[in-house]
């Protein structure tokens, strides 16, 4: 170390606690060369550093926490600090070069970097976990610049898959490789923000979690976020992620984007691989995603879906069900029928037919559907839950209880009821667009009591039941107050040519 060096540094750190000027003035070299630069600002000169100073109103308060030393020559080197502040642990840098003249040690060069203060802390109830970004993208492509929020079914990397389920997690091990789909993303170059929550084994249309919590509706504070691909939806809304990456068994993407006024597609049943992704029911999973607006899900669409889902979409008549209205809370029904007579006479909507659809057919479609998935996802999950008692929170456990009575013969009749379903539903969708809601409501809010959870758990599964059923194509649009969103099902194999006719849709309703 030379002579008098360090000495000359802790007169600096002294006189800039006490912002003496006077003394940090003396330990800057005159002259015209002397440069001081921070992340804002670069100043040229010994005077203009010394006015910099003695306009300066706030008084820096950080501490060295530790100094390195590189000797340069003779009568030069250089002291790099990294510094902390005390009152919130932000950390920053120092850089100084410093010449020994007749004066003795003076800075000749410095750069400041100020301390930054932590971001937010993650949200847990949001990310499971989350990094800066966890996996990076291609360094070019389609989605270059965006980052995609995982739901916490889908296989990431070196992560193990979650579920949802912290009892679950614990007996996982990490992943070898990435689902197919979460590789397309990053060869796409979009980045991948972090693995984002999911209710229980994706058994849920709310969004809560009783082991994480309930992640946050930017768009209704207070209201519960919508499921079960709640953690990517909430994690688009604030801005997180520009993609949310989820699933769509029974309105699992539609319901949040309805929720939290966020554009979220389901794909036809099968178009977008799902190896690597945990089931809940495969005759009815589907890939999705949510985002704030309609050109990122078009690029999305674009890497994911193949050649089978570019069918031009040609749309003659826009398809309106009462039946299915009649599920939706009061005034909904009626937004969904006026925006649609605004949207078609603009010409944003072929012209509306009022379709037959009979109370107790959708009930019997709707029933067959609970029961095929209620078998599938004890077919899928039952061993595990049967051998770990406790593990799930109360509201899942009660569906899983209710599959494990479903039998192979009520699942063999409800499988024939489905089939005849998916005929007459892709009948009634050649050539028209379905509009309906997206959910019975908006958001139910956190505090909601279970009979009013439930009632619009019910209402809202006897709309989204119906794009399953056909293994359609759907996509809910913040159109209506609330929020509450607007859906859209067409005919499989549509989902770009649906993509396109919702942009304009949009468009009009600007």
């Amino acid at each position: 170390m030379p002579d008098g060096l360090l000495d000359a540094f802790r007169a600096y750190e002294t006189a800039l606690r006490g912002n003496d000027t006077e003394a940090l003035n003396a330990l800057f070299a005159p002259g015209p060369d002397t440069v001081r630069g921070d992340g804002k600002t670069l100043l040229t000169g010994h005077a203009a550093i010394a006015g910099f100073r003695s306009a300066r109103t706030k008084i820096p308060t950080r501490q060295v926490a530790v100094l390195h030393v590189r000797v340069l020559g003779a009568d030069t080197a250089l002291c790099l600090a990294s510094t902390r502040e005390p009152s919130n642990g932000a950390t920053g840098l120092q850089t100084q070069v410093w010449r020994r003249g007749p004066a003795g040690w003076q800075v000749i060069a410095a750069h400041v970097t100020l301390p930054q203060a932590p971001g937010p802390a993650l949200d847990t109830s949001v990310w499971r976990v989350a990094g800066d970004p966890l996996l990076s993208g291609a360094p070019e492509g389609p989605l270059h610049g965006s980052r995609v929020a995982v739901k916490d079914l889908f296989a990431v990397a070196g992560h193990p898959l979650g579920a949802g389920n912290p009892t679950w997690l614990a007996g996982r091990k990490p992943e070898p490789e990435s689902a197919p789909v979460v590789s397309a993303l990053l060869a796409a170059g979009a980045d991948l923000a972090g693995i984002a929550r999911t209710d229980e084994f994706a058994y849920s249309l709310a969004g809560t979690n009783a082991h994480y919590g309930s992640p946050p509706n930017p768009a209704a504070p207070g209201a519960v976020s919508g499921g079960s691909t709640s953690g990517p939806a909430s994690a688009v809304s604030l801005r997180q992620a520009e993609i949310g990456l989820g699933t769509d068994t029974a309105g699992s993407i539609r319901v949040p984007a309805s929720y939290q006024g966020l554009v979220g597609l389901r794909t036809t049943h099968g178009a977008v691989d799902r190896t690597g992704l945990l089931p809940l029911a495969p005759s009815f999973d589907t890939v999705g995603w949510l985002t704030r607006d309609i050109a990122t899900s078009a690029r999305v669409a674009e890497v994911l879906l193949p050649a089978a889902t570019r069918v031009p979409l040609a749309a003659t008549r826009t398809l309106r069900l009462s039946t299915v209205d009649g599920h939706a809370r009061p005034g909904i029904a009626e937004a969904v029928e006026a925006t649609a007579a605004r949207l078609a006479g603009e010409g944003a909507l072929p012209p509306i037919e009022h379709g037959d659809l009979a109370p107790e057919t959708l009930e019997r479609w709707f029933h067959a559907f609970r029961t095929v998935q209620a078998r599938e996802a004890w077919l899928a999950h039952g061993d595990w839950i049967s051998a770990h008692p406790g593990s799930l929170g109360a509201d899942v456990a009660g569906r899983f209880e209710t599959a494990s009575r479903v039998t192979e013969t009520d699942a063999h009749q409800a499988s024939e009821v489905v089939a005849e379903a998916r005929e007459a539903l892709r009948e009634l969708l050649a050539g028209a667009v379905l509009v309906l809601p997206a959910s019975a409501g908006p958001a139910p809010r956190r505090d909601a009591g279970s009979e009013e959870v439930e009632a619009e758990r019910a209402g809202t599964l006897r709309m989204t039941c119906l794009a399953g059923l056909a293994g359609a194509p759907a996509v809910s649009l913040p159109l209506l107050g609330g929020p509450s969103g607007l859906c859209l099902v067409t005919s499989p194999g549509t989902d770009l040519g649906l993509l396109t006719f919702a942009g304009k849709v949009l468009e009009t309703s600007r």
